[in-house]
């Protein structure tokens, strides 16, 4: 798993998600998978000790895929090692009242990190382009001036869209936020096990709405523009990742591989340096501290 590229997971040319493998081909035991993302958790958590003390970069973590990909276990699984402090998540529901009398990137930009720190978007600024594309009547609810009606939402508006979207991710890249995609790809199959366990086990039945299954009944149109979103935006400084998610356990480890060894390839991320004249004093204030026993 260590020596599996993190390059083959990126999305650098047109992709088509139909193509690609929802599971990984590596045999890998329930041990050998917890003990590589601890590893991995031990490292992240370092990393971002020394990157808050270092506090010039944020890093954007997001988070899609179908209804049950397993977002919510995987920010529990590879975020738990980091300090408390280092590290918010955002789970992004139906926009309030509130929300919606901003324009749609609103929330998420008051949602970025700070220096220093991880934002986790479970869900993200990419369901204004996947659910919306869906439902397109949601989108009468901005009150968007020439919008009056869904007839009015044509390709050209969904082009516009996309070209806010880039132009927001360039813009916080530009200015220190190192972002990562992820797309959690999981079968239909899969799905539909997971659904399936849902209503089996009584401590999972809260989980289950009928409204998942309406959105099954859906699922081509959501892969069509899923792909759409990942073909349009998959830029070198906002790239996508297409992880294989019929195993939760590999889907985690290879996210928190991929987080990893790209911020450890990131020059100049170090803890700063005590200033010279404390430097120089270090000694005296020991002593001062020793002498108060």
């Amino acid at each position: 798993m260590k020596n599996i590229p993190i390059e083959q997971f990126q999305a650098k040319n047109k992709v088509s998600l139909s193509e690609i493998p929802t599971q990984l081909d590596e045999e890998l035991s329930k041990k050998e998978k917890k003990s590589i993302l601890n590893d991995y958790r031990e490292l992240l958590s370092e990393h971002q000790d020394i990157m808050y003390a270092h506090a010039k970069y944020g890093v954007l973590i997001c988070l899609q895929g179908m209804d049950t990909a397993g977002k919510d276990s995987l920010i529990r699984e590879v975020f738990k090692e980091l300090n408390a402090r280092g590290v918010v998540v955002h789970s992004f529901k139906t926009p309030t009242s509130l929300e919606l009398k901003h324009d749609y990137l609103w929330r998420h930009y008051i949602a970025l990190p700070a220096r220093g720190k991880y934002s986790v978007f479970n869900r993200t600024h990419y369901e204004n382009v996947l659910v919306t594309r869906v439902h397109p009547y949601y989108i009468l609810n901005e009150n968007i001036p020439g919008i009056e009606s869904v007839e009015d939402i044509t390709e050209e508006f969904w082009e516009r869209r996309y070209e806010q979207i880039r132009n927001f991710e360039k813009h916080i890249a530009e200015n220190g936020t190192v972002i990562f995609k992820f797309y959690l790809h999981l079968s239909k199959e899969e799905q539909r096990q997971r659904l399936l366990r849902r209503l089996e086990k009584k401590q999972h039945n809260w989980k289950f709405s009928p409204g998942d299954l309406k959105e099954r009944a859906l699922w081509d149109k959501y892969l069509q523009y899923y792909e759409e979103a990942i073909n349009e935006t998959s830029l070198p400084h906002a790239p996508w990742y297409i992880i294989p998610s019929d195993d939760k356990k590999i889907a985690r480890l290879l996210v928190a591989k991929i987080i990893y060894e790209t911020m450890a390839k990131i020059d100049g991320i170090k803890e700063p340096e005590l200033d010279e004249k404390v430097l120089a004093d270090i000694e005296k204030y020991r002593d001062m501290l020793a002498k108060e026993h």
